[in-house]
């Protein structure tokens, strides 16, 4: 069994679906159940109870997931510390959503590459979705996502608590208060996140806990666009202080923090468990985890 079977194996137990395992390593779900199938012919071992739904482990599995998972954890470790021996530049892959990465991540970028201005470091702006996937796969070291979710596979480490407000267009009759009260809320226009979006989720869960119902007239999958619509009165929003910062400045957007309390939308950074990580990668997570606590 060569390491990309142990591989696909132990992706196929933790996604618990063979299509997706498939579709994770770019084959047919046939060639993942072939590939499942030559291994416990070669053992003399069920590896699932297929009766269950979805797939569970046999106890001879789950010895031979442990065990798949060390020496994958072992050989990717060795790949990394040669790798490291022979860069004389070392590379560090991060993805951010988009609001996180062109707004509250570029200050910590900027101490990051005055300590280490030799390092390769590489940028890219992606969705939650895309970037779990990317490192899981191995493409990124790093990620940084708004309301990190719990997988059994990644490690999550606390980055900022971004303050919410109530943001409209300077013509809207809300744009001369100080505070405003969520019950004002009522009925009013709204641009909303996409409903795949975690933020969305987050900001109904407050609008619900007040009992507020808005009328969603627009819903888009990134700040950007929602702050263009705003921008020209289309409807009112609720947006992460940290994006803002330009359009508060031009004087584009009003951005009023709530009377009855302060929202945060937590972010976190991710990196996968069984990753190893250069000094320089961890001393970047280090920086960013530094500041957030300084700032709680």
């Amino acid at each position: 069994m060569n390491l990309e079977t142990a591989k696909l194996f132990c992706d196929l137990v933790e996604l618990k679906n063979f299509s997706r395992a498939a579709e994770l390593h770019g084959v047919s779900q046939s060639a993942v159940s072939q590939q499942i199938a030559q291994i416990e012919m070669d053992h003399k071992i069920q590896l699932f109870d297929r009766k269950k739904r979805p797939v569970e482990l046999t106890t001879s599995g789950e010895l031979f997931y442990r065990a798949c998972k060390d020496i994958l954890e072992r050989y990717n470790r060795l790949s990394n510390e040669l790798s490291q021996l022979n860069q004389t530049t070392c590379s560090i892959h991060l993805a951010a959503i988009f609001s996180i990465g062109m707004h509250t991540l570029q200050p910590y970028i900027k101490k990051f590459m005055a300590i280490y201005p030799d390092v390769n470091l590489s940028i890219e702006y992606e969705n939650a979705k895309d970037i779990y996937e990317k490192l899981l796969r191995g493409s990124i070291d790093i990620g940084v996502v708004a309301l990190p979710r719990r997988d059994r596979n990644i490690q999550n480490f606390p980055f900022e608590n971004e303050p919410l407000l109530m943001v409209c267009s300077p013509d809207h009759p809300f744009s001369s208060e100080t505070e405003v009260e969520i019950h004002r809320l009522q009925g009013e226009k709204f641009i909303a996140f996409a409903s795949d979006v975690p933020t969305r989720s987050l900001i109904d869960s407050i609008l619900t806990r007040y009992g507020i119902n808005v009328r969603v007239i627009m819903e888009f999958d990134n700040i950007e666009t929602i702050k263009r619509a705003v921008e020209i009165n289309s409807g009112i929003s609720i947006l992460p202080k940290s994006s803002l910062r330009m359009e508060l400045s031009g004087g584009s957007l009003k951005a009023i923090p709530f009377a009855n309390e302060m929202f945060y939308r937590p972010t976190g950074i991710i990196v996968r468990k069984d990753r190893t990580l250069s000094k320089a990668a961890r001393y970047l997570i280090e920086l960013m985890r530094k500041d957030f606590e300084a700032d709680v």
